[in-house]
């Protein structure tokens, strides 16, 4: 392959698909979605650990958390991202109106866009002409308001994307500490928690294209904070009860 052709072949890393952002996106916040989930769950279940050997108390007790977490953090996105699509869709109806009404000012506010962006003033012009002509709300709503009209987040995709991520995660803390007999329940699950929460901080500093290990050792650092103040919470209320 010749150096022509080369500079014009298509490299891995450059994601061409106009979704990977949007898919990218999603896959970060369900990670931390299921990092979410580990340390509250791991952070109740250690606590009742360490006030109670009842096997039954301490699963009611994650079982009651892990379905608390995660419709809270549905519900809370839910409401996130449906307020942010009410105004997405206001924000489309204005920029509609805008172009109905003032059609020649809105093309010159998209030229004046792209012309600040680096096009020559002519160019500019003949690329805000041709995008308008071949769809007005789309080349607008994406230069004006950063929105894509036809790809608008929906809120029961981000609840329902929540709500798994974070049951997820939250299993696996529950599961450690019920499993085990009584004496290893609490190490049991420290040492799974710190291996979720070791994944899921590599894997989020990858996405982010940060470096993993500092996320490595500040997600497992306060996961560990956490178990520990948790823990020794349940120590203390467990010996006033006794």
């Amino acid at each position: 392959m010749t150096e022509t052709q080369n500079a014009h072949a298509p490299h891995g890393h450059e994601p061409h698909d106009t979704n990977f952002g949007g898919r990218l996106n999603w896959l970060r916040a369900g990670v931390l979605g299921a990092n979410d989930g580990i340390v509250s769950v791991a952070g109740l279940v250690v606590g009742v650990a360490g006030a109670t050997t009842d096997r039954t108390a301490v699963l009611m007790a994650g079982i009651a958390g892990l379905v608390a977490g995660a419709f809270s953090m549905a519900g809370g996105e839910y409401v996130s991202v449906s307020t942010q699509r009410d105004t997405e869709r206001a924000m489309l109806q204005l920029e509609k109106y805008e172009l109905k009404t003032m059609p020649e000012e809105e093309e010159r506010e998209l030229a004046e866009i792209y012309e600040n962006k680096g096009l020559s003033p002519e160019l500019a012009a003949k690329v805000a002409r041709e995008l308008t002509e071949k769809d007005a709300l789309q080349a607008h709503a994406e230069a004006e308001l950063g929105i894509d009209p036809n790809d608008l987040t929906s809120p029961w995709q981000a609840a329902w994307a929540s709500l798994a991520a974070f049951t997820v995660g939250g299993l696996l803390p529950l599961l450690a500490i019920i499993l085990p007999p009584a004496g290893w329940r609490v190490w049991t699950c420290v040492l799974a928690v710190i291996a979720g929460l070791f994944l899921t901080g590599y894997v989020s500093a990858r996405l982010g294209s940060a470096g993993a290990r500092r996320a490595v050792l500040r997600n497992v650092g306060m996961g560990a904070l956490t178990m520990l103040v948790t823990y020794y919470v349940g120590v203390l209320f467990g010996v006033a009860l006794h």
